[in-house]
């Protein structure tokens, strides 16, 4: 079955920088598009980033966009979200998610596959 396993979460002062990674398996990885999601606490889970089954298209929320990369590594069927000048906003459950094609969207009921989440918690 497929398995999205998320890592690199943690507690960092505003203005750091994390890296997050999830491990994928179960699925043929380089086919198909990935997200981030993330969701803080009594709020609806929301778009991060995706990024196409080659890498070559990426799209990212306004609230990240300038401060965070997403990327993968198809060879390690590994999916990475870089972010960059945390803001306490930037506190929450981050997933990573996957879709059955290539390519990327942001909503999501387009992605079947879910990973459990990794907290990133930002202090100001």
């Amino acid at each position: 079955q497929v398995q999205l396993v998320e890592s690199g979460g943690g507690l960092v002062q505003a203005g750091g920088s994390l890296r997050l990674s999830c491990a994928a398996s179960g699925l043929t990885f380089s086919s198909v598009a990935m997200a981030w999601f993330r969701q803080a606490p009594g709020k609806e889970r929301e778009f991060v980033g995706t990024i196409s089954w080659s890498g070559t298209t990426t799209d990212y929320a306004n609230s990240v966009k300038g401060r965070s990369t997403i990327s993968r590594d198809n060879a390690k069927n590994t999916l990475y979200l870089q972010m960059n000048s945390l803001k306490p906003e930037d506190t929450a459950v981050y997933y990573c998610a996957a879709r059955k094609i290539g390519y990327p969207a942001r909503d999501r009921p387009s992605y079947p596959y879910w990973g459990q989440g990794t907290q990133v918690t930002v202090s100001s």
